[in-house]
């Protein structure tokens, strides 16, 4: 047998076993009943999504993102669903002193914490969306002023409103809760900063988790590794680039995202991978870099 076809037979069985793994993870939706929660990026997507989805369940939410009408539109709606408690923070996750009154926020309204869910992306210089537009390479465009400005927001940030939520989180068995992305497990070509940034999110998470269960701490800290999403911005944009009406036909929906997360964070699962096709991907990917490597040289040639 080929190694092409040893690969498909891995990457099939895989999909098959996640699939029987996504069934029986043991998720009891009224163990979010009451529940505090606090998510970050929450004015679109998959933050607003999960927003929704807590609210559902009835948990008592603390939203964040930085246009206020879009919060206030967004908490209005979430108490229409169920939420027992629905509360925002405008601010800039990219400013120390909003993280800071974000979980100080949360300690007022809500009492307590039970989860917080790290969504937000960004940059105050440049929308993400233009710089994928560009499809710059790194030698192309060393953009330094952009890439610190992005992982401050989209790391450093993650790691402040975690450190500020820890002594909230350690009284109440709480959970910490990460989205990143498959190009935190591969590399992925003219993305170094936003793999830079995902990168570093399983660096710091996965050692935080680790020193978290030395220290006898009854936290969890769960990565969310996602795939291609249909998020309203890659609705929007997609279609403008050059075979992008097709590609979208295969972006995993947005509340199944949500739900994904929502149940790897009730859960305490140490990663989820959503689609479910993303965990076989990022495994076959590790033991045999090669194939990225020869896929981007394919890509970058045609």
């Amino acid at each position: 047998m080929s190694r092409l076809a040893w690969v498909s037979l891995v990457v099939v069985l895989a999909a098959v076993g996640i699939g029987v793994y996504w069934n029986y993870d043991g998720f009891d939706p009224e163990s979010l009943r009451g529940a505090t929660v606090v998510i970050t990026g929450c004015s679109t997507g998959i933050g607003e999504e999960m927003a929704y989805q807590y609210a559902r369940i009835g948990a008592k939410i603390l939203i964040t993102a930085r246009r206020e009408n879009r919060l206030k539109e967004v908490v209005a709606k979430a108490k229409s669903l169920g939420a027992q408690e629905a509360h925002y923070v405008a601010g800039d996750m990219g400013k120390a002193e909003d993280c800071e009154r974000t979980i100080q926020t949360a300690k007022e309204k809500l009492g307590r914490l039970d989860y917080l869910v790290l969504n937000h992306l960004g940059s105050s210089l440049k929308s993400l969306e233009q710089k994928f537009i560009e499809d710059k390479s790194w030698d192309e465009d060393p953009d330094v002023d952009y890439f610190v400005d992005f992982l401050n927001i989209n790391l450093v940030s993650y790691v402040r409103l975690a450190s500020l939520a820890l002594p909230l989180l350690k009284e109440n068995s709480g959970h910490i809760v990460v989205v990143s992305s498959i190009f935190g497990k591969i590399p992925g070509s003219g993305l170094i900063f936003y793999s830079c940034a995902k990168f570093g999110l399983d660096g710091f998470f996965s050692s935080l988790r680790v020193e978290l269960m030395k220290a006898q701490q009854d936290v969890s800290v769960t990565l969310a590794v996602l795939g291609f999403i249909a998020t309203p911005k890659i609705i929007e944009n997609l279609p403008t680039l050059p075979g992008g009406e097709e590609a979208l036909k295969g972006a995993a929906p947005v509340e199944g995202t949500a739900q994904a997360i929502i149940r790897g964070g009730a859960t305490r699962a140490r990663e989820i991978y959503y689609p479910p096709s993303v965990w076989p991907i990022t495994k076959v990917i590790s033991l045999l870099p090669q194939l990225n490597e020869y896929y981007t040289d394919v890509e970058l040639a045609t």
